[in-house]
């Protein structure tokens, strides 16, 4: 029953973490008690994606994780993108769309979410393929934005080594702290690696749970954003588009490669919190929510993707 209602449950997710902060803000806490709640919110998070990638390592064999010519197009289509829009905003500056041309530039450069490879299990493909470009990415990106953001961003103060470093030191340690110690328990603890193993859907469930309160932080943030419903409608859009535009491409060049479905989750799901934090870092809150807007797009992407897979599994087994 699990796995056959495993297509509704991130738009559930999305539905009740939306809900938990609009009822929780009802509420008559005190100051204090809402303070402790977002602090315990704030750990909780990262711990469970830390736990999450940890379980979905444990099944992505270190041989799995070989650099594909797939990768070289789908960090090209990323760089490439986001080096336009700079080059766009440096023409342009006083441009009364720059929040939303910000919104689309940080969707299309920000780094594989850390979770693919999860949903990638989940989809029936090759968790290692995704796996092997979040790093890859995560590398590309921590060079590329420390040089083309000082073109787009108002900030003069954007050295490239320090930022490179900030960037590194964001990303790195939630993947590849779980990827070592999946690894070591696959080595050292062999019976313990298949008893997490053979867990059906752990990681899954746990990626649902992230997922709830990442939106529920998203919500509180566009609650307490004082910017004009038009820019943020904008940016929605803009994501929206960033959103189906890399599904539609990662899918179209991985089907030359036999990895149409590692190329589209490679591509189109993306690490929202790492563009909220870039935004609020580099460029502007009210760009930032674009991380909010394309964790609800992509998820949703996902859910449909999850439903035709149940659909042709159910009809698959009603064959033989």
């Amino acid at each position: 029953m699990l796995i056959r209602s495993s297509s509704i449950v991130l738009p559930a997710a999305i539905l009740s973490g939306a809900l938990l902060y609009l009822i929780g803000r009802e509420l008559s806490f005190p100051a204090d008690v809402r303070g402790q709640l977002l602090r315990f919110v704030e750990f909780l998070q990262p711990a469970l994606l830390f736990c999450m990638l940890f379980v979905a390592f444990c099944k992505v064999s270190p041989k799995a994780l070989k650099p594909k010519r797939l990768h070289l197009w789908l960090a090209l289509i990323q760089s490439g993108a986001f080096a336009l829009c700079c080059l766009l905003l440096w023409f342009f500056p006083e441009t009364r769309y720059i929040h939303v041309i910000e919104g689309f530039m940080l969707a299309m450069l920000c780094p594989t979410a850390t979770a693919c490879s999860v949903i990638t299990q989940k989809l029936g493909g090759d968790a290692g393929i995704t796996t092997s470009y979040t790093i890859f990415i995560c590398l590309i990106v921590a060079v590329i934005a420390p040089l083309l953001l000082p073109i787009a961003s108002t900030r003069h103060d954007l050295a490239f080594f320090p930022t490179f470093l900030l960037i590194i030191k964001k990303v790195f340690p939630l993947l590849l702290i779980p990827l070592a110690l999946a690894w070591a328990a696959r080595y050292l603890t062999p019976r313990l690696h298949q008893r997490i193993i053979s867990i059906h859907n752990l990681a899954f469930y746990m990626w649902v749970v992230a997922l709830a309160l990442a939106i529920s932080v998203t919500v509180r943030a566009l609650v307490h954003s004082h910017t004009s419903w038009i820019h943020i409608m904008g940016i929605a859009a803009a994501t929206l588009m960033a959103c189906i535009l890399q599904f539609w491409l990662g899918k179209k060049i991985g089907s030359r490669y036999g990895l149409r479905l590692e190329g589209g989750q490679a591509l189109g799901q993306k690490n929202t919190i790492f563009i909220i934090w870039l935004g609020y870092t580099f460029l502007s809150p009210i760009s930032a929510t674009a991380g909010g807007f394309y964790s609800i797009w992509h998820n949703l992407v996902n859910s449909w993707q999850l439903y035709r897979k149940q659909k042709t599994d159910e009809k698959a087994s009603s064959h033989n």
